[in-house]
């Protein structure tokens, strides 16, 4: 019986020892074909007027990185899986390029062009990248083993994990990627890199188009030497920029000054807590705006007191609203300024979000979505909108306040709803395509009632598609939190957006999410996104009470002080 003891813990000792062999010369195939890619996975090809350097490198996030130097980088979520697609612009062909500039059958012929050189580098990166991986296997094996027949086995290894990585990223392979570029690297190349967001729109389908556009893009940048180009407006698309919770930042000034220049923005929409205390003293803060030179529409936010509002109407170009509609660059907004005054911490901000949803659903019975069907809106004939107050020391198009709210204590924070023309039932209701409020809580109580609500208040970004149809997007802040913004162990960062609208039917077609990092770092970063279905039909039906939260769990909207 011992002999038969001993044979058994003999097999069992050869197949842990097989199984670790197994195993090594796993990982050693692994480990030689990474080194193996790193080292060799590597090929320069023409692509276009383009001369590409395409690379290969392990990345648990898989994706496609494009480096333009001086300019910054774009980001493609093009795959998954452990392998990252590098390009690299190594040069222009001057002549080509040219050509490509002055021919004017350029859009025809391009991308087929375009698609057969990134296919031919393609597949001579994969090609370069599984013989140094095998050939990494093998010398790692030789190495480690000293032994042929397990360096063969090593190198064949190298090749089943280069073939399990390619299959991998051929079937989570998205081409709709290069319409949702992140680009990040300087503020000024953004709008020629990334393109204009109709164009996008209109031919979002057309991935070969999609590849043509960001070659020519870049091929314009090159072509224009040390000067970049001037961005050249779509006509059809309006450009409004988003902006929130400046909180006195004067840096947020240059950066709405820059995205505007940059963008050719048409209007400028902010959806609160431009100051941070309401005082007197805050409000030569605000004469900013008359000097941008558009439209400028706010709503009012918590940290911002009536004097406040009275101190943007009377700028330049402003637009307050306050419980009315105003149509502005063709747009029809709505807007609704925050009932509550909470300048800082000594005041006790109440918990229950249950007046704010009134609120919002007080104002929502009013309005209806405009080109409910995607169809061209009628304008809202003038004397269709509420009059303005008629204090000759205010411009905003606000309903005139009950005595009881026109001059709230300054520090009170008891949540007061502001009185609007609602008690007076217009037998038609306004239509609208977009409403702007400061908190998310009052936001989401517009659901079915505009195309598009936007909101501010909690100091982070997030957008969300409520049931009805209703896009919340929800604006982090563009002064950084101001003062705020130094509480964290990283500062906050600026943000703003850049959004797209068709100029017939009034509906958003895409949108630029533009993050700047916050006091003592220097980096910009934007990302597009494409609204799916622009022309989606909004649901006017009574619907079940949303929560005030996006987790829909029944708290209310974190307050951001």
């Amino acid at each position: 019986m011992r002999w038969k003891e001993t044979a058994r813990r003999l097999k069992e000792r050869r197949a842990v020892r097989r199984t670790a062999n197994v195993l090594l010369i796993g990982v050693v195939a692994l480990a030689g074909a990474w080194l193996g890619i790193a080292m060799g996975a590597h090929v320069s090809t023409a692509v276009g007027p383009a001369e590409i350097g395409m690379s290969l490198r392990p990345s648990w996030g898989g994706q496609t990185v494009m480096d333009i130097r001086p300019l910054g980088t774009l980001r493609f979520d093009s795959h998954h899986g452990p392998i990252q697609l590098g390009l690299s612009l190594d040069g222009i062909h001057a002549d080509v390029a040219q050509q490509l500039l002055e021919s004017p059958r350029w859009a025809e012929t391009l991308p087929g062009l375009i698609e057969a050189d990134l296919q031919a580098g393609l597949r001579d990166l994969l090609i370069r990248a599984t013989l140094f991986a095998v050939a990494g296997g093998l010398l790692a094996g030789l190495i480690v083993f000293r032994s042929w027949r397990r360096a063969l086995w090593t190198g064949l290894g190298s090749l089943v994990a280069v073939a399990l990585v390619a299959a991998l990223s051929v079937l989570t392979f998205n081409p709709r990627s290069i319409a949702e570029p992140r680009y990040t690297g300087l503020l000024t190349g953004v709008p020629s890199l990334i393109g204009s967001a109709e164009s996008i729109v209109t031919k979002f389908s057309e991935y070969r188009g999609q590849l043509a556009k960001l070659v020519t893009n870049v091929s314009q940048l090159y072509h224009a030497g040390t000067t970049l180009p001037v961005y050249s407006p779509d006509p059809n698309t309006l450009r409004v920029l988003h902006v929130s919770d400046i909180h006195l930042n004067p840096v947020a000034w240059n950066m709405i000054r820059s995205l505007k220049d940059q963008f050719k923005i048409n209007v400028v929409l902010d959806t609160g807590d431009i100051a941070d205390h309401g005082t007197k003293a805050e409000n030569k803060f605000v004469e900013e705006i008359g000097k941008l030179g558009v439209p400028y529409v706010y709503v009012r936010g918590n940290h911002d007191s009536l004097a406040t509002q009275r101190a943007v109407a009377l700028q330049k170009n402003a637009i307050v609203l306050d419980g009315v509609e105003k149509t502005v660059e063709g747009l029809r907004i709505y807007g609704v300024g925050d009932p509550r005054f909470t300048p800082d911490k000594t005041v006790d901000v109440k918990s229950d979000a249950q007046p704010l949803v009134d609120l919002g659903h007080a104002h929502a019975e009013r309005l209806t979505p405009a080109a409910n069907s995607g169809k061209p809106a009628t304008r809202k004939p003038a004397h269709a909108a509420a009059k303005p107050s008629s204090s000759p020391s205010s411009r905003s198009a606000s309903a005139s306040p009950s005595p009881s709210s026109s001059s709230p204590s300054p520090r009170s924070s008891t949540l007061t709803t502001t009185t609007t023309s609602t008690a007076d039932k217009p037998a038609k209701k306004i239509p609208v395509d977009v409403v702007a409020v400061h908190d998310p809580t009052v936001g989401r109580a517009f659901s079915g009632a505009a195309p598009l609500v936007l909101a501010g208040h909690v100091h982070e970004r997030s957008t969300e598609m409520l049931k009805s149809g209703t896009r919340l997007m929800i604006q982090g802040s563009t002064g950084g939190a101001g003062l705020r913004g130094l509480e964290h162990d990283e500062p906050t960062p600026i943000q703003a957006s850049v959004l797209y609208f068709d100029r017939t039917t009034h509906r958003l077609q895409a949108w630029d999410d533009v993050t700047l990092g916050g006091l003592g770092e220097q980096w910009v970063q934007i990302q597009r996104h494409i609204e799916a279905e622009p022309g989606r039909t909004i649901s006017q039906e009574p619907l079940a009470t949303s929560s005030p939260t996006r987790q829909d769990d029944g708290t209310a909207t974190p307050f951001k002080r």
